[in-house]
């Protein structure tokens, strides 16, 4: 029977993902609706049959091409769906059946629409962050994990911190290093998770981006003037978190002991 709960899990995140797929696509845009029309060929315009969108099958069956034009189908559409599917498979694995179930199933969604949206524009919507802070701040009245105060807190406090780095980086560098919406995901981040997260995602986040930003840099030989998101750094450090936070804890404990 868990088994098979487990499974259903997955099925589930995978069938939203082809949706978020949609969102990804659509959502920076104004002039489209994540809604209509259907989803279509965005070469030919063909509409899709229900045997075309089952989630990764599809893709697979298909060769990742259109069954019309043969035009080739982004990677990106079934990665999207597995991500989701795991994510979905591991909330569930994390927290069963529970209350605050739906609550991270929505913010796992958002930062993985987030995560994609960022790599490709650069650009973190308002319409996903500012409606996540309320969200995350409403739930937490009803999320025994953390309290409203917590939630208050890390919302102040996440986006306190990149604004005065932002400001910080700004003035001494006389350049922008980081936009309005890393600074709202922090918050929103913080709303969800409260501000016990905020040094480590921060952290994290500062070291991935590092790490990939050097790399970058030898790359694509552009040096200072390299340009990586950061808000896939902090959406990854917000997942790490959510589901692995005893054992963050646990080794800062024992960095700490060693330290004396």
């Amino acid at each position: 029977m868990e088994l098979l709960l487990l499974l259903y899990s997955f099925i589930f995140g995978a069938l939203i993902g082809s949706f978020l797929n949609v969102v990804i696509l659509r959502l920076p845009d104004e002039e489209q609706s994540v809604v209509f029309p259907a989803s279509h060929c965005p070469k030919c315009g063909t509409s899709l049959h229900w045997y075309e969108n089952i989630p990764i099958l599809s893709y697979i069956a298909l060769r990742g091409k259109c069954r019309t034009c043969k035009t080739p189908i982004s990677l990106q559409y079934p990665v999207v769906e597995l991500c989701m599917g795991l994510l979905s498979l591991a909330l569930y694995h994390r927290f069963g059946f529970s209350l605050i179930l739906p609550f991270y199933f929505l913010f796992l969604a958002a930062l993985l629409v987030i995560i994609f949206i960022d790599i490709h524009l650069q650009i973190i919507p308002d319409k996903i962050s500012l409606p996540g802070i309320l969200v995350g701040f409403a739930c937490s009245f009803l999320n025994p994990l953390i309290s409203w105060q917590q939630a208050g807190i890390g919302i102040l406090l996440g986006g306190g911190i990149l604004y005065a780095v932002a400001k910080g980086y700004a003035l001494f560098t006389g350049r922008d290093g980081m936009g309005g919406g890393d600074i709202k995901l922090l918050a929103m981040i913080g709303a969800f998770l409260g501000y016990q997260c905020l040094l480590y995602v921060i952290f994290f986040s500062s070291l991935t981006g590092s790490v990939v930003g050097i790399a970058a840099m030898f790359w694509q030989k552009k040096g200072g003037q390299t340009r990586i998101p950061f808000g896939p750094f902090l959406s990854l450090g917000a997942m790490s978190w959510l589901f692995f936070q005893e054992d963050i804890l646990a080794v800062w404990s024992w960095y700490i002991s060693v330290l004396g």
